[in-house]
């Protein structure tokens, strides 16, 4: 896609994009020589290997850190709620932010486990985005305004999980990666939070109408995540690229959060380098929106809950591990033979 210049605030972003930080190839290359000498077979930790090597990678030393993992969860509100796209009403995401803060929903108990710190942030949930159907979701301030926000999610974590809650939101996911890939909207709609087969047909219809009602101006990534996004998904996008520039890896969360991260694909398909997915989402068009852009989730057990749920899960994954890769005798330490020469 071609990135048409559009003004002071998303060129802000553009420039930031300009210069990302590359891999680090010397702390992945220390993690692999590790890795030969830990008392195990070559290979048989899999991908927890692969994990521990991207750590590494990504932010730039040796051992890998992961002490301090946050998920964050960025609820936002949407006008396409109108259009009949959802079971829940709109008053759901300022509910389950009360639930996060009492430590009542899925995500919370997640967190506990894994020993995972949780930010949530509230986006505006009071001022739903303008229905896409009718108009653009943001004006290109706010959205630059939302993406530097979201920006705040890295402080003080050595890996980030983003997640959302937002009802309305698959209806917003679909439109955006129908805007960015291509097809038709029946390619990227699903069941959401569970609507009935009348429902996906009103999902699938709103996306058609949004997407040709902003078609001139779908050229620019930014644009498109302005136009038919919606502020949880710009606040997720403005996280992945300040995780990029501050060596954080990051794991990404469903459908929604995936969609978000694939603005910054489309800007520069090597942005989301230092991102795995966290799993693979029930939600239909998930895996379609993954292998789009190259990305192996690394769970899949048939979540569709959002709330950073299946990302918070494959962080007790990512944290196994660095504490193998770290922890692990070697051969010569443990005194155990290793495989003759």
């Amino acid at each position: 896609m071609t990135n048409a210049a559009s003004g002071l605030p998303f060129d802000d972003i553009r420039n930031l994009l300009k210069d990302l930080p590359a891999a680090d190839a010397d702390a992945a290359g220390a993690c692999r020589a590790r890795d030969a000498q830990l008392t195990k077979p070559p290979g048989a930790l899999g991908r927890l290997e692969e994990l521990a090597a991207w750590l590494c990678a990504w932010q730039g030393r040796h051992p890998p850190k992961a002490e301090r993992v946050v998920v964050a969860v960025f609820a936002g509100n949407h006008g396409v709620v109108d259009q009949g796209v959802t079971a829940y009403p709109q008053e759901v995401p300022r509910q389950m932010v009360a639930n996060f803060q009492t430590d009542g929903a899925a995500v919370n108990q997640i967190c506990k486990t894994f020993g995972l710190g949780l930010k949530v942030f509230e986006l505006a949930l009071e001022k739903p985005t303008r229905d896409i159907t009718r108009a653009a979701a943001l004006e290109e301030a706010e959205c630059a305004a939302t993406m530097a926000y979201g920006m705040e999610a890295t402080e003080g974590c050595d890996i980030l999980c983003i997640g959302e809650m937002g009802i309305g939101n698959t209806t917003i996911a679909a439109a955006l990666a129908l805007a960015l890939f291509g097809g038709t909207a029946e390619d990227w709609v699903g069941p959401g939070t569970g609507v009935d087969g009348e429902g996906l047909k009103r999902k699938a219809d709103a996306v058609s109408r949004a997407v040709a009602l902003h078609r001139a101006h779908l050229a620019d990534p930014l644009e498109v995540l302005r136009r038919l996004g919606g502020r949880e998904l710009a606040a997720m996008a403005g996280a992945v690229l300040a995780a990029r520039l501050q060596r954080i890896p990051v794991i990404i969360d469903g459908y929604v959060a995936t969609a978000a991260a694939a603005v910054l694909w489309a800007l520069r398909p090597d942005a989301l380098a230092h991102c795995v997915a966290g799993h693979l989402s029930a939600e239909p068009a998930h895996r379609r929106l993954l292998e789009k852009l190259g990305l192996r989730p690394v769970l899949d057990l048939g979540m569709r809950l959002g709330e950073g749920s299946g990302a918070a899960m494959a962080a007790g994954i990512v944290k196994a591990a660095a504490d193998l890769h770290t922890g692990m005798a070697t051969f010569e330490s443990a005194g155990v033979a290793n495989k003759s020469g």
